[in-house]
Formats: structure tokens, sequence, C-alpha cells
């Protein structure tokens, strides 16, 4: 007797619907795909009992006839493949025969549909597997499938499904992930009656606003790329600051299909790198398009995972598309600030010719007192403050100001902030900040306050020093031209095993970081150089920091990540701190290198740099609107 026998239809429909319908918000994902691919204009989604009692789709699509409904009861009957080579090149969603039938197998299953070009259409019912009836009726174009007492005949699968309320928000997150990709598409759900909510069709990125509940916050766009190219990335993230992208997650859609794939999560965060604080993830949508044949969408049963033919390429054009991303959100940001100041100084009113010699003259005595050229009796006085009369953007009024909240300390050599307490190696001529923005004072000697013509900036002194240093020791590095200070004195440290292999490892780089180390016998080593940023500090901690970098940073970020690492902890260090004071003409020459530089917003550790609070903001906390 012949052990091998075929399973029974009903039996292996069951089976085929484990495969496919793990829970009910499996169901609504294979429904709407069917009505992506039927081309509707408008899915309505409605659930009751957590999917369990119904499941309602409703679409305006191209519906079908009575033939084809029948046929879509049948296992491996499909409308989007012809032969085995397209299942290689998929573009359609819903094409998995067998959704239907398995669905139907583990439900009461009633489809209405109807043809546009016909005055009537069909209706099919349908009970755990069995077809009840189908006849004729009046119907409204398109398609309605109703999905009731879900898993009623396998009661085990009901016992293993969450709670209700975690089974509706599977629900939510797959209509919301249709919604994403598709903004041509309206979607609306209804949960026991309620709308949860109704998106129309259109608006790219008020369509992803809008889906994901996010408000006005303010997203970075990712920049629209060349036509023609193989891998084109879109979307739109939350910036790096955002404290909602503690929660946010990141939506990953390839080739219009929502996918989980930790590549592309990675490489996103790739291209924030510096921009993100320790701890948080790239949130948003991100969009990525390439040819079906480079993409494999068959490794999971539900497609939700995916293989690609060259991820490398693919993690590449990610990494690229965001970092070009943040590249032109800091040029807007500039703009926002110093291009708006600009523009903004033929409505300021100056103050009296008669004062402005004064202006200038005190200038004259401030760049002396730097050079130390004044005598104790030539203390600077500051001139009597007059104010400016500037009016703000966006119709928020005028406003006054007279003067500094917090002046930093005045130039008298061996007083405070005299010329050899200063911070920063000044220049000898320092350009002035742009018309429009004036150095309000220190807050806390750590942040300082400027006004400008949209509003009030403050700035974290720290996290804006260590920014620029970061960038300027990266250029250093790559040019090969660190700067190195020999030790009048070398020392000696004792090293640890796994120090000693990070330092075999690293060897090359260590040595263009300015670090000459040397052997010198066992476990010991000598310091003879430092990189001259950190001749202040400890050559041992200087050593040992560098060391933990490499060790905790190459291992997971590859040697690249390892020496940016370094040149963060490095720019750290040599960095001015929170609590320190700085003089008004260290905090202008601070704002002024930052309309220089490349990136500025953020430290490298993904601190922000900057907020600004515009007049409407301050005028809303103190109900002046």
């Amino acid at each position: 007797m012949s052990l091998i026998r075929i399973l029974p239809e009903d039996l292996a429909n069951k089976i085929a619907a484990g495969e496919v319908v793990e829970r009910p918000a499996s169901v609504v994902k294979e429904l709407v795909e069917n009505s992506i691919d039927a081309g509707a204009k408008n899915i309505a989604v409605e659930i009751e009992g957590a999917g369990t009692g119904l499941i309602r789709v409703i679409d305006d699509g191209m519906g079908m006839d009575e033939d084809d409904m029948l046929l879509s009861l049948e296992r491996h009957a499909t409308s989007k493949l012809r032969d085995v080579s397209e299942l290689m090149a998929i573009n359609t969603l819903g094409f998995r025969g067998e959704a239907i039938p398995s669905i139907a197998s583990v439900s009461k299953l009633v489809i209405t549909s109807r043809q546009a070009e016909f005055p009537l259409g069909s209706r099919l019912e349908s009970r755990f597997g069995k077809l009840v009836k189908v006849h004729e009726m009046g119907a409204a174009p398109g398609t309605v499938l109703e999905i009731r007492n879900l898993f009623a005949n396998v009661p085990a699968r009901r016992k293993f499904l969450k709670s209700p309320a975690t089974e509706i928000a599977h629900i939510d997150e797959a209509v919301r992930s249709y919604a994403l990709i598709h903004n041509e598409i309206g979607f609306s759900l209804r949960v026991k009656g309620r709308l949860v909510f109704d998106l129309v069709p259109g608006g790219g990125e008020e369509r992803v606003r809008r889906a994901l509940g996010l408000g006005d916050i303010e997203l970075l766009t990712l920049p629209d790329q060349e036509p023609g190219t193989e891998i084109v990335v879109g979307g739109y993230l939350l910036l790096p600051e955002e404290e909602t992208a503690r929660s946010a997650r990141l939506w990953l859609f390839v080739n219009g299909r929502i996918v989980k794939d930790r590549m592309l999560g990675h490489a996103a965060a790739e291209g924030m790198r510096d921009f993100l604080m320790k701890g948080r993830r790239p949130a948003g949508v991100l969009f990525i398009d390439l040819p079906s044949a480079a993409v494999d969408v068959n490794v999971h049963p539900a497609k939700q995972e995916i293989r690609f033919q060259h991820s490398n390429k693919v993690h590449g054009a990610v990494v690229a598309a965001v970092h070009q991303a943040l590249k032109e959100r800091q040029d807007k940001l500039r703009d926002k600030i110093f291009i708006s100041a600009d523009k903004a100084v033929r409505e300021i009113e100056r103050p009296s010719v008669q004062q402005l010699p004064q202006d200038a003259e005190l200038r004259r005595l401030e760049k002396s007192a730097v050079r130390g050229e004044l005598s104790a009796s030539q203390a600077v006085e500051p001139p009597p403050s007059t104010p400016l009369t500037i009016k703000a953007a966006e119709g928020a009024g005028e406003y006054q100001t007279a003067g500094p909240l917090m002046p930093g300390p005045e130039f008298e050599p061996g007083g405070v902030g005299s010329a050899e307490d200063l911070l920063f190696k000044m220049p000898e001529d320092s350009e002035r900040l742009p018309p429009g923005v004036c150095y309000a004072g220190q807050f806390l000697e750590t942040y300082l306050l400027f006004e400008f013509s949209k509003g009030l900036m403050v700035i974290d002194q720290h996290a804006a020093q260590e920014r620029l240093l970061f960038e300027e020791l990266k250029q250093s590095y790559n040019r090969r031209a660190l700067v190195s200070q020999c030790l009048m004195f070398p020392e000696m440290v004792e090293v640890t095993t796994s120090d000693m292999q990070t330092m075999e490892q690293y060897s090359a780089e260590i040595s263009r970081l300015g670090l000459e180390v040397s052997p010198f016998g066992g476990s010991s080593f000598v310091i003879k150089a430092v990189p001259a940023l950190m001749a202040h500090l400890s050559p041992m901690d200087i050593l040992r920091d560098a060391l933990d970098r490499f060790a905790d940073s190459g291992n997971a970020q590859g040697p690249r990540g390892g020496i940016e690492a370094v040149l963060a902890g490095m720019a750290c260090k040599a960095a001015v701190k929170a609590g320190q004071r700085l003089s008004r003409l260290e905090a202008e020459h601070l704002l002024i290198r930052m309309m220089s530089a490349g990136v500025f917003s953020h430290c490298p550790h993904g601190r922000p740099v900057v907020k600004i609070f515009s007049f409407r903001d301050i005028k809303k906390w103190f109900h002046r609107t």
C-alpha cells in the first residue's frame, strides 16, 4: 500500500492558508493589493471584531465578471503571470494565486463585483471553502470583498492571535503602508464604525505627514535624481534632532512593495552618520526603485523579505541620497540664517551717523586688545545702546533691541577676558557678522544668543566648535596634513595585549593622526609626539582614547568608521566646553566660521548645534499673536 497520497482539496487550502493568512492583517494586505492591481482610485477598509468578525474591502477598480469570480477561488489562478520568465520580474502585488482560495477556506467569503461596461454585477458566496451560490445583482462599479468569521473552523489559529488592540494595530499599519506608496489612491480605514483616517489622493510630502500623523514637523526630503539612474532613491526622513525619532520607525518600499530589510536600514543610518545621536535610528519613508529583474521578491511567503542582485550598489545609492539630502539642508539652513539677514538689511533703521564711528572705534579697540596693543588705561567702553528697529519676517511686526542680555567679558590685558584668556586663536582681521545679525549674549555660559531677521538663534558653543574642528580634522587627515607636536619629554605607557593588536592593525591610521608611538620592549611603548590640536592633554589619555575608539567603532563600521570616531573624539576634547565664558568677539567668530562651513548643524555625535525661535513662536508664548 502506498504511503504517499494526494491531500484533499480542503486540507491543501488550509495548509496554504497557514502560509498566506497569518493574521487578519494578512487578509487585509492580500485584498488591498488586489484592489491596487485592479486600478482602483479609492480603497476603503472596514473592520469589526479585530478583523475576525468582519473585514470589508471596497474599491472602484476594474471589477470581475462571474467567470473571473469563480476562477479566483481556484488555487494557483492569477491574472498577473503568463510564463516562468515573468516570475523573476514581478511588477504587480497580489500575484499569489492561492490567496483568495486560502482565505475562503478559513472564512465566510462574499464577493460582489461589477465591471463598468456592464449594467449588472455578480455576487458569490463561499463558506469555509465550499461554494454556496453565484448570481447576478445590481452593484456599483468595482469590487467589494467581505470576510466574516475568520478562522472559525480552525480555532487553534484563533487561539494564537494577539489582543484585539494588537491585531487592529497590524491592520492599521498595513493600510497606511499602501497609502504611503500609492499617494494617487485615496485610502480610508474604519474600525467598529469609527473613522481612523481618510486620505484623499495626491500630495507627496503632505501624504507622508498625514499618513504618519507628523503634523507640522519638518522633514528631510531626499533630492531628485538624474533621469536614467538605475537605482532611484527617494523619500522623506525625520530630521536627526526630532524627539519623535525615538519611537518612530523607518518604512521601506522597494518597487512599490513594503519590505523589511536590515541592509536598507543600515544604509539610511550610514547616510546620517555624524548626525544621529547614539541609540537613535533613522525614521520616515524610503522609496527604492530599480529594475524588477535586479530584486527577488519570492524569498518569503508574504513577500516582505527580498534579495538584491547587487546589494552593495543599493546600499551605496541609499547612503549617497541621504547624505546629499543632509548637505542640501545645510545650505538651506545657512540661507535661512544669513541670506535672509542680508535681505533684511534694507529694512533696518540704522543708528545716527554720529554713532557709527563710535561703533567702528570700539571694533578697532577690541582688535587691538586681542593683539595686546592697548595699555591698561585704555579700557574699552561700549557706546550707548542704540535701539535698532527691525521689521520681522512673516508679518511678525516690529521689535526693538537695546543691547545684549549678558555681554561677554571686555578685553582688559591682565584681567578677566584678557587676550591671554581667549579660548580661540583669533585672526588679526576678523570678519564682521552679516548685517541684521546681532550678538545678544551668552546663556548659562554654554549657549550663544544671536538676534537676526527671523527671530532668535541659540547656538551650543561646544557642539558648534566640535563640528567645525571635526570637519577640519577630516580634511587634514585625508590630505595627510595633520600637524603633530613633539614632546619635550617622551612619555612611557604600558598597554594590554588587546591594545597592542589594535596598534598593529591601525598603525598607519595612528601615524596619520599625528601620534608617534614606538615600542620600548614587551608591553611598553613610548609616545614621542601627539596631535598639535591636543597638545594640552595627557599623551597617555590621547593614545588610550584613540585605541578604544578604534577597537569599538572599527569592528562595527569598518576602518573608515573607526577613524571618524577617533577624529570625533579628538574634536570633542579640543573644543570649548560648556560652562566656559566666551567674549563677544569669540562668539561672533564662531558664528562666522559656521557661515562658511560645509556642515554645521550637528556635532559629530549627532547633537544639534543651532535652534531657531521665530518671532511668531515667541509671540505665541506670551499670547501676543
